[in-house]
């Protein structure tokens, strides 16, 4: 009769479990120094983020140096291009084309002829949180590409295990605070709601890897929670709680990190 009143997990048994393979996964191709000695969680502040600017572009590109540094990627060979614009799809005050085609937030492009390029959508150069999360997300697919082996369940989880992996890297706050956003907008001739989602996981899934990340690094959840949305403040903690009744976190502890051979680097980057 009490179990009625018992608190709903926060995510299903089977998400928990892609996590943990995931971050198992992460942590015996990228764990190691790199990730116990080096990885920080990265917080959006000027410490972190001090550059002046004079330009939109200036912002993306010394953001994107800001986050190749922190994810430990300073010297690995890519370079940055923004996309051509949105078509934009009122035409009138009144008057909306439907549906118009939106270009990604960033992508990642690996060939022979222009190496590893990441592009970004200049509508988000003057996001800095969402410019964050889609740079670090696509420099997780750089990462992640050199693994000698697939993530859990395979290739067509990446976009889902490049997610986490950007949490890893330490983008966390990053990655939960622009995983969905609703706001009210007026202009001269209209005003309305506009609600946006960028990334693969929900709110909730950005949230559960983040608090991984913290117990694993042992970074105290204040930290975290001091730049997070009012509404996820709580689930963090709840989901620190869940964790810490597990033993998830000394099996990832105990995970073994493989030094990687360069093999698939090279052969990427070429």
């Amino acid at each position: 009769m009490l179990g009625i009143f018992k608190r709903k997990p926060t995510l299903s048994t089977e998400d928990v479990e892609f996590q943990i393979a995931t971050f198992k996964w992460l942590l015996r191709n990228f764990g190691g120094d790199d990730f116990y000695n080096h990885a920080k969680l990265v917080l959006p502040t000027r410490k972190f983020f001090p550059s002046k600017v004079n330009s939109e572009e200036e912002a993306a590109y010394e953001t994107f140096l800001a986050v190749k540094e922190y994810a430990g990627m300073r010297d690995w060979a890519c370079r940055l291009e923004a996309q051509e614009e949105d078509v934009d799809p009122q035409v009138a005050p009144t008057l909306m084309i439907q549906n118009v085609p939106q270009n990604p937030l960033g992508t990642f492009q690996a060939n022979d002829n222009e190496g590893i390029v990441v592009t970004y959508n200049p509508t988000i150069a003057a996001n800095p949180t969402q410019l964050v999360a889609t740079l670090a997300h696509e420099l997780s697919h750089y990462l992640t590409a050199t693994s000698p082996t697939p993530p859990p369940g395979g290739w067509e989880n990446w976009e889902f295990a490049t997610d986490i992996t950007a949490t890893f890297l330490g983008f966390g706050i990053f990655m939960s605070n622009s995983a969905f956003s609703f706001q009210q907008f007026t202009e001269v001739d209209s005003q309305g709601w506009a609600f946006n989602r960028s990334g693969y996981l929900s709110e909730a899934e950005h949230i559960y890897s983040l608090a991984i990340f913290l117990l694993l690094k042992g970074v105290e959840p204040d930290i975290a929670t001091a730049h997070l949305k009012p509404n996820l403040k709580k689930m963090l903690k709840k989901c620190i709680k869940e964790i810490s009744a597990t033993e998830y976190i000394n099996e990832l502890k105990a995970v073994e990190y493989l030094a990687p051979s360069n093999s698939n680097l090279s052969q990427l980057a070429t």
